[in-house]
C-alpha cells in the first residue's frame, strides 16, 4: 500500500485522505492543536459555535455527500427561511427574492425596499435593453466591476452585488474576476439577450416549485464536520506539527521526504506522494526548490485578513425585533461600517436555539480586502466597533454576557483578473513532479463544498498521476 504525507489539515487535506482511506496509508501534519482549519467551532457562554465557516452550498454536492458519508447526515440542517437583508443608505433593507449573487429580476420590488436611490434605478432599468457581452472570451480577463457596471448602474453593483461577493471573499468587486468568482454570468446571455431577462428565463426553468435551501449547516457546528472526515480517514493525524521542507527522491527512487517541527523536536517523514493542502504563503516556499514556476504563481496570490466577532446575550424581553425577524444582514463596503456582514445565530439556526433558550447568539464578520481594520485593532477595539456597528443597524444591544474574537490571518484568496491562468500555471508546474499535488481554497474556489472537491481531486492526482 502506498503512503501518503497530506499537510494540512483543514477541510481540502482532511478530503483528499479520506478519498485516500482504502488505497494508501496517510499521515496529515497541521500546524494548530486541532484539525479544521476554518471550520472551527469553539464555546461562547458554554455553547458550541462555528468561529469560522458556518455553512456550506448544496448548490454542488461535495460538501453534502462527504458529511452524509462520515455519518452525519441526521445532523445536516437547513437554515430558518429568510430573505437576504442589506444594511444600505442607513437601514436595514431586504432584498426581493429572485436575483442570481445579487443581480436583481424584480425590479418593481427592488425599488420600493429602497435599496437603492431613484438614480440607481434609473441606471439599473437601463438594463433591461442592454446587452452583455456573449462568449466567455469576452468576460476571461475583466473584474467584476468592469462588466457589470456598465450594464447594471454603479451604485447597483456596490450595493447589491459587492455585499455579497464580499460575504464570501472578501474582495473587491474592482478587482475580482468575473470569470473566477461569477462564471455562471459568461454563459447566461449567450444567445444574445438583455442580462435581466436572461437570467429571468435561467430562475423560470424551476417553475413555481418552492426551492429548497442553498446551504446547509450541521448540527453542533461545521468543526464537528472536519473532526469526522478525520476520524473515518483512519490518517494518523498529528497536530502541532509544521512542516519546514520538503526532498525529493530521498530513498533514491521515487517519493518524497517531509522534514516537520513538533513540540517534542524535528521530525523526518518519508512517502510516496504528498498532498500540500496548505494556504497559497503556506505551500509556495515547500515548494520552490522543486517547482519555482508554481511556487513564484503561488506566492502571487493576495489574501484578505478577517475576523469573526461572537457575542452572546440574554434573552430576557429587550432583544431587537431584527433580531427575530431576520438570519442577519450584509453590508456594502461603501456604507462606512467596519462590519461587513452578521448573523443571527439564534434565529437562523434552530439547533443554536435548541441548545441556549434563554440566550441569543450572535457573530459579525469584518475584514475587507486592501483595508487593515482588522490587523490594526486590538480585540477589544475589534469587539467595541462591532457593538457600536450593530446598533446602529438593529438598536441597542445591552452588554454581552460572553464575547469572542477569532482572527483569520490572510485566511481569503483573492481570485483577481488573471486567477484562473495563475492556477494553470501552478498546476503545470507541478505536471513533472509525480506524487505532488496541491489542493484548497487557493484555486477552484474558497467554500467548503470548493474546498472538498480540491482534496478528492488531489487525492486522485497523487494515486494515478491525473
Amino acid at each position: 500500500m502506498r503512503t501518503v504525507t497530506v499537510i494540512g489539515g483543514g477541510i481540502s487535506g482532511l478530503a483528499a485522505a479520506w478519498a485516500l482511506r482504502d488505497t494508501a496509508r496517510v499521515v496529515v501534519l497541521d500546524t494548530a492543536p486541532q484539525v479544521g482549519g476554518k471550520l472551527r467551532t469553539g464555546r461562547v457562554a458554554g455553547v458550541p459555535v462555528d468561529l469560522g465557516a458556518e455553512s456550506m452550498t448544496a448548490m454542488r454536492p461535495e460538501a453534502v455527500r462527504l458529511a452524509e458519508d462520515v455519518g452525519l447526515a441526521d445532523a445536516l440542517c437547513t437554515p430558518r427561511p429568510a430573505p437576504v437583508t442589506v444594511w444600505s443608505r442607513g437601514a436595514l433593507r431586504t432584498m426581493p427574492p429572485g436575483h442570481v449573487m445579487g443581480i436583481p429580476t424584480r425590479l418593481d420590488e427592488l425599488a420600493a425596499s429602497g435599496l437603492l436611490s431613484d438614480h440607481g434605478m434609473a441606471q439599473l432599468r437601463r438594463a433591461e435593453e442592454l446587452v452583455p457581452p456573449t462568449t466567455s472570451a469576452d468576460v476571461a480577463d475583466v473584474t467584476v466591476g468592469e462588466y457589470l457596471t456598465p450594464l447594471l448602474g454603479e451604485e447597483a453593483v456596490e450595493r447589491l452585488i459587492a455585499p455579497l461577493l464580499g460575504g464570501i471573499h472578501a474582495g473587491d468587486v474592482n478587482r475580482l474576476s468575473l470569470a473566477s468568482v461569477m462564471p455562471q454570468l459568461a454563459a447566461i446571455a449567450q444567445d444574445g439577450e438583455p442580462l435581466l431577462a436572461a437570467l429571468r428565463r435561467k430562475l423560470s426553468t424551476g417553475g413555481d416549485a418552492p426551492r429548497p435551501s442553498p446551504v446547509r449547516g450541521v448540527a453542533g457546528g461545521l468543526g464537528h464536520f472536519a473532526q469526522e472526515v478525520a476520524r473515518a480517514s483512519g490518517a494518523t493525524v498529528l497536530t502541532g506539527t509544521t512542516a519546514l521542507a520538503l526532498d525529493s527522491e530521498p530513498r533514491g527512487a521515487s517519493g518524497w521526504r517531509t522534514h516537520a517541527a513538533t513540540a517534542d523536536g524535528l521530525l523526518t517523514l518519508d512517502s510516496d506522494a504528498v498532498v500540500l493542502a496548505l494556504p497559497a504563503h503556506g505551500a509556495a516556499p515547500l515548494l520552490r526548490p522543486h517547482a519555482p514556476l508554481a511556487a513564484e504563481a503561488l506566492a502571487g496570490i493576495d489574501h484578505a485578513t478577517s475576523a469573526v466577532v461572537t457575542l452572546a446575550f440574554s434573552r430576557d424581553g429587550t432583544t431587537p425585533g431584527p433580531l427575530t425577524e431576520r438570519n442577519g444582514f450584509l453590508v456594502p463596503p461603501g456604507e462606512g461600517a467596519a462590519v461587513k456582514g452578521a448573523t443571527f445565530l439564534s434565529t437562523k439556526w434552530s439547533w443554536q436555539s435548541d441548545a441556549a433558550p434563554d440566550l441569543f447568539l450572535l457573530r459579525a464578520s469584518l475584514g475587507r480586502a486592501g483595508n487593515d481594520t482588522v490587523s490594526s485593532l486590538t480585540d477589544t477595539q475589534l469587539l467595541r466597533v462591532t457593538v457600536q456597528d450593530l446598533t446602529a443597524a438593529i438598536g441597542p444591544l445591552g452588554s454581552p454576557l460572553a464575547t469572542e474574537v477569532t482572527r483569520w490571518d490572510r485566511g481569503l484568496p483573492q481570485y483577481h483578473v488573471g486567477h484562473s491562468e495563475r492556477v494553470r500555471r501552478i498546476r503545470g508546474g507541478l505536471a513533472g513532479h509525480p506524487g505532488l499535488a496541491v489542493c484548497g481554497a487557493a484555486y477552484d474556489g474558497v467554500g467548503v463544498s470548493a474546498c472538498v472537491a480540491s482534496g478528492f481531486t488531489a487525492a486522485r492526482v497523487v494515486m494515478v498521476g491525473h
